[in-house]
C-alpha cells in the first residue's frame, strides 16, 4: 500500500525501512551509557514514550520525508527494547539462565514480527494502514504501562571512575577488546544481514522473483516468522544443555553459517523457482549469528553489560541499515544497466552473500575464545 500510495522505488523501500534501524543504531552508544548509569527501567520509560509519538507521526504522514522521520524516530524509541532487558538479565540471571532468557527474548521478537504477517496483511485490507499504524501506537502505550507499574526500580551499577569520561572514552575498554574486534563483523554482515532480508527483503523477492502474490507472501512470511519463533523457543531449552557439554557458541557459528551461505547460495541460482522454504532455512540457519551477542555478555564485567551490549547492538543494526538500503540500490543499479528484474534480484544477494563470506573468513582468522 505504501509503494503504490508513495510511488516508491526499491531504494526508497530500503531506505524507508533503514531509517528505522538508523535511529535505532544511533541511539545505541548513549543507551549504553544510560543505562549503565541510571538503570534499564527509566531508560526503556523514555524511550518507550518517543516510540509512542513515532508510531502515531507515521499514521498522520503526507509524504515520503514524514514517513523516514518518523520511521527514524520509532526506530530511536524501541532502540533500548532488547539491550535494556539483556542487561537485567545479565544480572538478575546464572550464565545459563541468561542464554535461556536470551532465546526467549528473541522468541517475543519474533511473536512481533509474526503478527506483522498475516494479521496486519489482513488489518490492511479491513482499515488500512494509517489505522493500522494507530493500533501499534496504542499498544506501545500499553507496553510502556505495564514496565511502569511491574518493572522493579534498578539499583546504580555504573563504577565512578567512569562519571567523569564522555561517551566514546568510556566505550575503549569494549571497543579495544580483542573478543569484541575479532566478531564484530558477524554482527554487522551475518546478524544485521539475515534481520535485512527477515524484515524486508524476503518479501520482495517473493513477490518480484518468485512470483508470490501479496496473499501468498504474506502466509509465506507467516510460516518463516512462526518457523523463528520455534527455533528460538528450542534453543532456550538446547543452548543451556549444550554450553555445559562445552559446545559454545564460538563453535555454533563455526558450523551453522556455512550452511546459511549453502541455503542463500541455492536461493539465488534457482531464483524463480525459490520461495519461503529457501528463505525459512536461510534465516533458521543464521540464528547461530545472535550467539554472538550471548559470547559480548558474558565476556565483559558487569559494570559496562549496557555498553558492550550497545556497542554490538550498534554494530548489527548499522549492519541491517546498509544492507538493507544497500540491496535496493544495487537493484535499481543492474535494473538501469538494463538487467532485468530476476537477474537484478540475482546480482544484489549474490554480492550480499559475498560480504556474508567475507565475514565470516574474517572470524575464522581473528576469532578468540571467550
Amino acid at each position: 500500500m505504501l509503494i503504490n500510495e508513495f510511488h516508491l522505488q526499491a531504494r526508497d523501500l530500503g531506505l524507508l525501512s533503514g531509517g528505522y534501524f538508523f535511529g535505532f543504531g544511533l541511539m545505541q552508544l548513549p543507551n549504553g551509557d544510560w543505562i549503565d548509569k541510571y538503570g534499564p527501567r527509566k531508560i526503556i520509560l523514555v524511550l518507550m514514550a518517543i516510540a509512542f509519538l513515532g508510531c502515531l507521526a507515521f499514521s498522520f504522514s503526507s509524504n515520503f520525508i514524514y514517513l523516514l522521520a518518523s520511521r527514524t524516530l520509532i526506530g530511536v524509541g524501541v532502540s533500548a527494547c532488547l539491550m535494556a532487558p539483556l542487561t537485567a538479565f545479565r544480572k538478575w540471571y546464572s550464565k545459563e539462565e541468561f542464554q535461556r532468557c536470551y532465546s526467549l527474548m528473541l522468541m517475543a521478537g519474533s511473536t512481533g514480527i509474526l503478527a506483522s504477517t498475516l494479521p496486519v496483511q489482513w488489518l490492511l485490507t479491513i482499515v488500512g494502514w494509517r489505522k493500522v499504524s494507530l493500533v501499534i501506537a496504542i499498544l506501545v502505550l500499553l507496553s510502556f504501562l505495564l514496565v511502569l507499574v511491574f518493572i522493579p526500580n534498578w539499583k546504580n551499577i555504573h563504577e565512578k571512575k567512569y562519571e567523569k569520561m564522555n561517551i566514546i572514552e568510556s566505550y575503549l575498554p569494549v571497543l579495544k577488546d580483542s573478543y569484541f574486534k575479532s566478531i564484530i563483523l558477524i554482527g554487522f554482515f551475518n546478524y544485521g544481514g539475515f534481520l535485512a532480508v527477515q524484515t524486508l527483503w524476503a518479501a520482495p523477492w517473493l513477490i518480484k522473483v518468485s512470483g508470490y502474490t501479496e496473499i501468498q507472501t504474506a502466509v509465506g512470511l507467516f510460516w518463516l516468522n512462526l518457523a523463528m519463533l520455534l527455533t528460538y523457543l528450542l534453543t532456550s531449552f538446547i543452548n543451556p544443555y549444550i554450553s555445559k557439554k562445552g559446545i559454545g557458541d564460538e563453535k555454533l557459528i563455526n558450523y551453522g553459517l556455512p550452511l546459511s551461505f549453502f541455503t542463500l547460495l541455492i536461493t539465488i541460482i534457482f531464483a524463480q523457482s525459490s520461495g519461503w522454504v529457501h528463505w525459512t532455512l536461510f534465516c533458521i540457519f543464521s540464528i547461530v549469528s545472535t550467539f554472538a551477542q550471548i559470547g559480548i555478555m558474558l565476556h565483559f564485567p558487569n559494570t559496562i553489560y549496557g555498553k558492550a551490549s550497545s556497542a554490538f547492538n550498534l554494530t548489527v543494526f548499522l549492519g541491517v541499515f546498509a544492507i538493507q538500503w544497500g540491496i535496493g540500490l544495487i537493484i535499481d543499479l543492474l535494473k538501469f544497466l538494463k538487467f532485468s528484474e530476476v537477474a537484478s534480484y540475482q546480482g544484489a544477494f549474490s554480492v550480499f552473500l559475498i560480504c556474508l563470506i567475507g565475514s565470516y573468513l574474517y572470524f575464522q582468522k581473528h576469532k578468540i575464545k571467550i
